[in-house]
């Protein structure tokens, strides 16, 4: 057999396009969902296939099982892009499907990036699902419960896909360099730790572990007959990596959870990780450091005060400096809000205090302390009763300061952690004063 190049025809298709599996025994992960006796497979075995969401990262198969379903139920397959197209399509498609229902053939629409269309375009589905015209199988990167509507989102069943481990990758490149259809044909010499090497780059994306070992491969050293991948190529193909990460969607939120919640549990190691995460992704920094500085309130406190200070000044150094440099402020930032003492008796307080001032909303401000700048407000009694504190020895009185209904709640529980615990003696005996005093 002739030796096949780079450059032949058969192989002008990307290396994913021409490794695209067309079974459910070549389709690579996902074995929660398709594997042996798993709830999918036996819809789809059993042609009991109904309209679903495949919810999952890019490149884990989404496109690619929904191919195969409608293979499977010898179905007519619409491939629909929620990117390019509108209304109209959509109509022009779901007449076609009226049609096909008519004459008895199934008809699977899959819509690609269905979060990209709008509430109108997510709606003119609904009916031609619910009168079993089409099968609809959307995919999305992003979270159906934020982005599907909901009637929509009740007719369907959500399967979420997972990224595909590093194992699982290893072995579809495997494959891809002794298929035929991938590079079978060739004599290629790359070793195990090379082909590792792509499966962590890809980060669980089959697409990106394809392109990438396709990319090794057409820039290996090409003697005539073998070609041979070096460290050197392979390590500039691999320069960057291209982290997972929506700045509006739902792992953008994933992520600032995971540095909240680290610092919180007082894990540096954590926090520096998450924050790395994001940065390296491209989220503005600025946005990173307003969240510390809410946490450096919410999460600590008075249990150290200066947290809420050196929060403020990484906020500011962040938008003096901006990214690169201002990643090791952030860090700065980060690793004193894990490492100080925590508490949360500042938020407690406030959502405390929220409840009774929504529910008790029409509670007038107690004559005493309102202001009166006018004669005929002196009139009316307000400042009536007032006690400038200063003016007692105790810089304390035992003057009423909320409204009636409110007498004796107490919204600031502090804590003993860090600095507080002054603040909570300090209080005893405030209050202690102001009960002798009453």
């Amino acid at each position: 057999m002739e030796q096949t190049t780079f450059f032949d025809n058969k192989q002008q298709q990307p290396l994913a396009a021409r490794l695209r599996p067309e079974t459910l025994d070549d389709f690579v992960g996902q074995t929660h969902i398709i594997g042996p006796g798993k709830v999918l497979r036996r819809l789809i075995e059993n042609d009991q296939v109904s309209s679903m969401i495949f919810w999952g990262p890019p490149g884990v198969g989404k496109t690619t099982l929904a191919r195969i379903i409608a293979k499977h139920t010898k179905a007519n397959f619409i491939d629909f892009s929620a990117v390019t197209s509108g209304i109209k399509d959509i109509r022009n498609v779901m007449k076609e499907a009226d049609s096909n229902h008519f004459m008895g053939t199934k008809t699977i629409v899959f819509v690609d990036e269905i979060h990209r269309f709008n509430k109108a375009q997510q709606d003119a589905f609904l009916p031609f699902v619910e009168k079993g015209s089409i099968i609809l199988i959307g995919a999305t990167t992003e979270n159906p419960s934020f982005e599907i509507n909901n009637a929509l989102l009740s007719r369907c069943k959500v399967f979420v896909l997972q990224a595909l481990s590093a194992e699982e990758l290893t072995s579809l490149l495997r494959r891809a360099i002794a298929d035929p259809k991938g590079f079978g044909e060739q004599k290629i010499n790359i070793d195990d730790d090379m082909l590792s090497t792509i499966a962590n780059f890809a980060n669980g994306d089959a697409r990106t572990a394809l392109s990438t070992l396709e990319m090794v491969i057409i820039n290996g050293d090409y003697d005539g007959e073998t070609t041979t991948v070096t460290k050197d190529t392979l390590e500039q193909c691999i320069s960057k990596k291209s982290l997972l990460y929506d700045k509006n969607g739902e792992e953008h939120y994933n992520l600032i959870s995971a540095l909240h919640k680290s610092m919180r549990n007082s894990d540096p190691d954590a926090a520096v990780y998450w924050l790395a995460r994001m940065l390296e992704a491209g989220e503005d920094p600025l946005y990173v450091a307003r969240r510390v500085v809410r946490f450096a309130s919410e999460d600590v406190g008075i249990a150290d005060s200066r947290a809420l200070e050196i929060a403020v000044a990484a906020y500011q150094a962040c938008h003096f400096i901006g990214m690169p440099e201002c990643n090791v402020i952030l860090t700065h930032a980060v690793v004193y809000m894990a490492m100080s003492p925590k508490s949360n008796a500042m938020e407690v307080a406030y959502n405390a205090a929220r409840v009774d001032a929504v529910d008790q909303i029409s509670d007038p401000v107690p004559l005493n302390i309102r202001n009166a700048p006018t004669d005929l407000m002196k009139d009316l009694g307000y400042g009536k009763g007032y006690k400038y504190a200063h003016d007692y020895e105790e810089k304390i009185t035992s003057m009423q300061c909320l409204p009636d209904s409110l007498v004796g709640r107490e919204y600031y529980q502090p804590t003993s952690q860090g600095l507080e615990a002054k603040y909570k003696e300090r209080l005893s005996q405030i209050k202690a004063w102001k009960k002798e005093h009453k």
